[in-house]
This record gives structure tokens, sequence and C-alpha cells, in this order.
């Protein structure tokens, strides 16, 4: 007959007995080599706080650029859309040539400016390579540019002298500003030469208007505009002027993008109108001259119905407006266009330029010994096994 366990306490099942010495089998091995363990630790956190301290210390300088805000078209493009003829035709819209922020990323990480700093600082001799190359790409390893959740462009350089990288961070800046500057300065200046050369053709195109104008009054001495055909030649006139203006805006488009770019798209149908409207004027109906049926009354004459010597008087009339309204608009655009070019006003703002930094970023003195700590704990136990396994093999060799 069986009796109960003297204890009254359950008896544990067998593999929890089995766990239970391995694990104590495990911390009596630690415990027997715990000197060989505490040993090794000690000598490797000596070699990683020696390795630590004769490394040598990197720091790094951000400089954070503001981006500007895309301003109105420039040059002749600004001035066309703020004429009267663009703000009068609605629906047309001019590109902006202001420089935007991946433009910006796009220059701070050319191989033109990094070799500018490479050249700048001797840093071939600096890092000690062999070859340009080898500096240029250390260069752009130790160099970050990142635009920010709120689009601040910040350039983030390190070097082993906090003070040369702070002057490399500032220097990535002004090279920024000068190639930015350089490239404005090439359109403004490009844009006056075309201002100027329209400018001279539309002079010389209304002197010859009047002078057509002058003879044709000297041998129509009687002729006099009524109002409304007076109306009609201010109106073609303005059209006129928004149907070139409209034109040059669509060249420059056409320059980038495909006849099936949507402001393509749009400026040409807005071109048709005020060609149609234009038509209108000059015949009295949209699609062209007038069959001789009854057509719908207009406010203005149209040309059509003025009499032929009335007619070309008009006609001559409405040139000398058109190239009127050309050469003040393009006298206007080349004041605005030397203006452009004369100013000298950086376009990179800079939110904080790049200060030498007080304290290293690398190496980290508690995280090398951390890790070193962890490595060599887990190293030395492992040993401590290795060492008790061959102990063991050996007592049973000498006791057989």
């Amino acid at each position: 007959m069986n009796s109960a366990p003297a204890s009254g306490g359950a008896v544990p099942p067998p593999h929890r007995r089995v766990e239970e010495e391995g694990l104590g089998e495990y911390v009596r091995v630690v415990m027997r080599h715990r000197w060989l363990i505490v040993g090794l630790c000690l000598v490797s956190l000596a070699v990683a706080c020696v390795i630590t301290l004769r490394t040598p210390r990197w720091y790094d300088s951000t400089a954070t650029i503001l981006v500007p805000k895309e301003a109105g078209p420039a040059g002749l493009l600004g001035g066309l859309a703020a004429s009267a003829f663009l703000q009068q035709a609605s629906g047309l819209s001019v590109p902006s040539l202001a420089p935007n922020r991946d433009m910006f990323v796009s220059i701070l990480k050319s191989r033109r400016i990094a070799q500018a700093v490479v050249d700048r600082f001797a840093l071939a001799t600096r890092y000690r390579t062999r070859y340009p190359e080898d500096a240029l790409r250390r260069l752009q390893n130790l160099t970050q540019i990142v635009v920010t959740k709120e689009g601040v462009i910040v350039v983030r350089v390190e070097d082993t002298d906090p003070n040369a990288a702070a002057e490399m961070a500032n220097f990535y800046v002004d090279q920024l500003d000068r190639l930015v500057a350089r490239f404005n300065t090439g359109e403004a200046g490009r844009q006056r030469t075309f201002v100027t050369e329209q400018l001279a053709r539309a002079k010389g195109d209304l002197g010859a208007a009047e002078e057509a104008l002058r003879r044709f009054q000297e041998s129509n001495r009687a002729i006099v505009l009524q109002d409304q055909t007076r109306g009609a030649i201010e109106a073609a006139a303005r059209l006129k002027g928004e149907i070139m203006a409209a034109e040059v805006q669509l060249q420059v488009l056409r320059s980038f993008a495909t006849d099936v770019n949507p402001e393509i798209v749009v400026i040409l149908r807005r071109i048709d109108q005020m060609k149609r409207q234009l038509a209108q004027v000059e015949y009295g109906d949209s699609t062209g001259r007038s069959s001789g049926g009854a057509g719908r009354r207009d406010f203005s004459v149209p040309f059509s119905r003025v009499p032929e010597v009335g007619l070309e008087l008009a006609r001559y009339t409405r040139d000398v407006k058109v190239q009127e309204t050309l050469v003040t608009l393009l006298t206007q655009q080349l004041e605005q266009v030397r203006i452009a070019e004369a100013k000298d006003i950086p376009i990179v703002q800079v939110l904080d330029p790049a200060v030498p930094a007080s304290r290293h970023v690398r190496p980290s003195f508690v995280i090398n010994l951390g890790v070193t700590a962890a490595a060599s704990f887990l190293v030395s136990a492992l040993l401590a096994f290795v060492v008790e396994a061959v102990r063991r093999s050996l007592g049973r060799g000498f006791a057989a």
C-alpha cells in the first residue's frame, strides 16, 4: 500500500526538474569561472576605453535655408502678365521662373558645388586620399542635405575640426547663392537683349505705320472717322495686343512643354476666341467676312460696313495704335528688366548659419562601453562553458 509523500507538497513534473537542474548547472558554471568572466570583461572595457579616447572626435555643423516663396513671373513674362492686355484676357497665366525647393536641393547635391568644397578646403590632403574622386566621395558621405517637413533645407557637414565643419556648411550655402544669382543674371541678360531687339523693331514699325497714315491723310484730307468706328479701332487694337501677348506666352511654354499641356490648350483656345472676336470687330461676324446677309447689330460699326476710304483710314489708324501700344509695353519692360538685372539681392535666405559645435557626435563613450560590456560578457561566458567542457572531458579521461 503506497503512502503519500511526507512533505505533503506536489512533486514537480520530470521536465520541470530537468529544466531547473540545467539552469542551475549553467549558474554553477558561471560562478565557478566568474573570475575569468570578470577579468575578460574588464580587459575588454579597458581596451574599448583606450580606443574610444584615441579615436578622432567628429563634429557636425548645420546650416538651414528658407526657400523663398515663388513670386510672380519675372522679367518679360512678368510684365506681360501684369500688363492690361493679360489682365483683360482672362484664363491666361504665365509660368513662374522663380527657383523652387527641388532646384535648390539639386544644386546643393551637384558635383560642381562638392568639387568647389574639395578645392577650397584641400580635402584631398585633409582626408589623405590618393585620387580627387575619393575625396569627393568622402565629402558626399559626410554631408547630408535634407528637407524638413516644414520645407526648410538643412545642410549638415561632419568633420574632425568643428570650425572646418561650420565653414564647409556655410560654404555650401554661399556657393548655392552664387550659382542661383548667376543663373538668374543670365536669364535677365537674355530677356534684356530680347526686349531691346523687339523694342527697336516695334519703333521701326511704328514709324512706318505713322508715315503710311500721314501719306494717306494727305491724299484724303476730308476723311473723319465716326465715333463708332473709332471705338471699333480701339477694340481691334486691344484684341491685337492680347493676341500678340498670348502668342509670346505660347512660344515660351512650347520651349519646354508639348501641345497637350493643359496650359497650352487653354492658351490656344483663348487665342482662337480672341481671333474670332477680332474678326467680328473687323467683318461683323465671328467666322469671317460677311457674306452680305443681315447680321446681328453691334454697338460698334465693323470695318466691313465703313466706306472704302474710311475703311483704309481705320486700318492705318489701328496699325498706328497697335504699334504705339507695343512700344509703350516694351519700353516699360526694358526698364523692368534693367532694374531686375541690376539688383544684387541674395535669393538664398539663410535661417541659421552654421556655427562650430561644442560637443562631438561620435564616437559615443557610453554606447561604445555598453556594447563592449555586453559583447565581452557573452564571449567570456561562452569561453567559460568551453573551459568547463574541456575540464570535464579531461577528468573523465583520467578516471578511465
